[in-house]
């Protein structure tokens, strides 16, 4: 199997490695900085699941050809337009595109381009950031990755096959046959963390310990749930439980999103939170959370469009 991995960043540069480290076909598709820093330092992981430096081959998009399986897709939601550009030249025959992005919204995009049955579904649970030297930081045992074929027929035996390939790198690795469910289930978890960290600029613990907290937090997650059940995927127990015991627990959880506002960085303010927020209207659901949630992420990229975002160190 040929694996192609756009980007090596902490995701990409992630499971990428580890399934270069395997012995897997792994090519990553990088901007001309990073290709000189892989060439030059190689792939450095540093990790308590286990260190790896090593050489792996990293291209540009012009020297990109039609000879991949699959295409593990990395970008920011915001970049999809641009990633999917960049992939176009090797989706062809067979090739199948498996995106790790967070949200939904990007499902309608690949497949109008490429096909339902050369998308597959995937997540990943990782904490991981990657260093101003290009080292990804792994911060803890998660390294747990989600994949499902969307449709029937030869997709479930390619993405079977992918599967196979991600089981010798050692990660924890899942081929649901409830893709489709399990998307909703971290999508209804992410929004409602993102959205109230961003908000409050605090963890849950911070939260859930200021007037009216615990009411956002259960308003925010009631409709995330709701909105999940409308759209034909109700939470089963074990989500439940997970999403009340993550975000009604106090607790030091900060969503990702956070980070990056708090960085000055540009955040996917429209495909986490303002996708919930569309479908909360769609269905006629107390969207009262969710709008202001929103509006505080639109109010700071206009901020940051501005230049007068400053980072907090």
């Amino acid at each position: 199997m040929k694996v192609l991995v756009l980007g090596a960043g902490a995701i990409g540069g992630y499971f990428g490695g580890r399934l270069a480290a395997a012995g897997v076909d792994v090519t990553f598709l990088v901007r001309p900085g990073r290709r000189a820093q892989l060439d030059r330092d190689g792939l450095v992981i540093e990790s308590v699941m286990g260190n790896l430096k090593q050489p792996v081959k990293a291209i540009e998009a012009a020297e990109l050809r039609a000879e991949y399986d699959v295409v593990l897709l990395t970008c920011k939601s915001y970049d999809l337009e641009s990633a999917m550009d960049a992939i176009a030249p090797v989706m062809q025959g067979k090739c199948a595109v498996v995106p790790m992005l967070n949200g939904m919204s990007h499902f309608d995009a690949l497949d109008a381009r490429f096909g339902r049955e050369n998308v597959f579904g995937g997540l990943c649970a990782i904490m991981a950031a990657m260093k101003k030297d290009g080292t990804i930081s792994h911060l803890g045992p998660l390294h747990r990755i989600v994949i499902g074929a969307r449709s029937e027929g030869d997709a479930i035996e390619r993405c079977a096959a992918f599967a196979e390939a991600l089981v010798q790198s050692k990660v924890e690795v899942e081929n649901s046959a409830r893709i489709d469910q399990d998307l909703w289930e971290k999508v209804v978890f992410l929004s409602a963390a993102a959205g109230l960290t961003c908000l409050f600029r605090a963890n849950i613990g911070e939260i859930m310990a200021a007037p009216g907290g615990p009411e956002a937090v259960d308003l925010f997650l009631k409709t995330n749930m709701e909105i999940s059940a409308r759209e034909g995927f109700p939470l089963r127990p074990a989500a439940v439980e997970f999403c009340n015991l993550r975000l009604k627990t106090p607790s030091a959880l900060t969503a990702s999103m956070l980070r990056d506002l708090e960085g000055g960085n540009q955040v996917e303010s429209d495909h986490v939170v303002g996708f919930m927020l569309n479908l909360a209207r769609k269905h006629g659901l107390d969207d009262s959370i969710h709008a202001i949630a929103f509006t505080h992420l639109k109010a700071y990229e206009n901020r940051r469009a501005a230049g007068r975002v400053v980072a907090i160190a």
